[in-house]
């Protein structure tokens, strides 16, 4: 069983930056995806990012390319989300999920972390 953690989200003013982390535990993630989603209050999860176990194939969402980078290390077992030029429709909760295949719906991940929240300020 893989246990998933996210880190890095906090309270930011519009413009800013943070890096989110996923930490794997337990299993490595070695051989799945690794997306991912976030939710607003009142809103269903919406995939941000996904990125294949070798990193040779990225996703993003159109409203954050050009803004999010996702990387992995997989020595550290680790997934990052690089967040850039932050807006204030950029908040919600951020979360990580493995999956087998990269795609945008979050039935295809089987593993979920609790979530991180990001606030962004106007």
């Amino acid at each position: 069983q893989v246990q998933l953690e996210e880190s890095g989200g906090g309270l930011v003013q519009a413009g800013g930056s943070l890096r989110l982390s996923c930490a794997a535990s337990g299993r490595t993630l070695s051989g799945y995806v690794t997306a991912w989603f976030r939710q607003a209050p009142g809103k269903e999860h919406e995939f941000v990012a996904g990125i294949t176990w070798s990193g040779g194939t990225t996703s993003y969402a159109d409203s954050v390319k050009d803004r999010f980078t996702i990387s992995r290390v997989n020595a550290k077992n680790t997934v990052y989300l690089q967040m850039n030029s932050l807006k204030p429709e950029d908040t919600a909760v951020y979360y990580c999920a493995r999956g087998l295949y990269l795609k945008t719906i979050p039935n295809n991940y089987d593993h979920w972390g609790r979530g991180t929240e990001v606030t962004v300020s106007s």
